[in-house]
């Protein structure tokens, strides 16, 4: 029960996440267009006097929400690795036996008689994975903060905003350089197609992404922040 309801405020701390991202993206997005002041740019002109081609009080505002909105992010970052762990630590502690489990020796010994039966290459496999792995496994790690155009990534159907679940082997870790893991793999991989797991507007979405050499920068052409 415990577990349970730490995985279910888990995912609403995901869900409250995902929607301070998208309001990160909307406003980093309307900073960084073309013509504008971007996230740190000067919002005077070359004489010191305030730009007239943007709005000072509006772009002073979404900077300082943009600030918000990243203190904001970290804070609940924080607390989904501090639940995972939680989570893992409940997954992986022996279980005590009980007066009460003495009656389920015969489910016990079936539960090990499937289990064995599953496996193929002499490696016994529990055949009932607890949903707490398959959780973990589904939190994105990255999103996708920019792409160039005609870069690998672009062409293979990767989108500005995508969030990365999985990339080849590289998957959430609690305390991981991912970024390195990432480029490793990107490099490890190179002219070979990598599957990829991303969520799109809620949604997983299973791509092939090769990395390769192209007229630009990198082997994928674009950036990943860490989420």
């Amino acid at each position: 029960m415990v577990a349970a309801n730490l995985k279910a405020e888990t995912m609403k701390l995901m869900e409250k996440r995902t929607a301070i991202e998208t309001e990160m993206n909307s406003i980093i997005e309307t900073l960084c267009q073309p013509g504008g002041p971007g996230l740190s740019g000067n919002l005077v002109d070359s004489e010191g006097f305030p730009r007239a081609d943007i709005d000072i009080p509006v772009v002073r505002a979404q900077r300082h929400r943009l600030a918000e909105l990243r203190n904001d992010h970290k804070e609940i970052t924080g607390k989904i690795d501090n639940n995972i762990q939680v989570l893992h630590s409940a997954r992986l502690a022996p279980r005590t036996s009980s007066p009460n489990d003495s009656g389920n020796d015969q489910n016990l010994s079936t539960d090990k008689t499937i289990a064995s039966a599953s496996s193929q290459d002499g490696v016994l496999r529990d055949s009932t994975k607890p949903m707490e792995v398959d959780f973990v496994a589904s939190i994105p790690f990255a999103v996708v903060d920019e792409i160039a155009d005609a870069s690998p990534t672009a062409e293979d159907g990767l989108q500005l905003g995508d969030q990365v679940v999985k990339f080849g082997g590289v998957e959430y870790e609690v305390g991981e350089n991912l970024l390195q893991k990432l480029a490793s793999e990107a490099q490890a991989n190179q002219g070979r197609p990598v599957p990829m797991v991303v969520m799109r507007q809620g949604a997983p979405l299973n791509l092939m992404v090769t990395p390769r050499a192209w007229q630009g920068r990198g082997l994928l052409g674009c950036s990943f922040r860490i989420l």
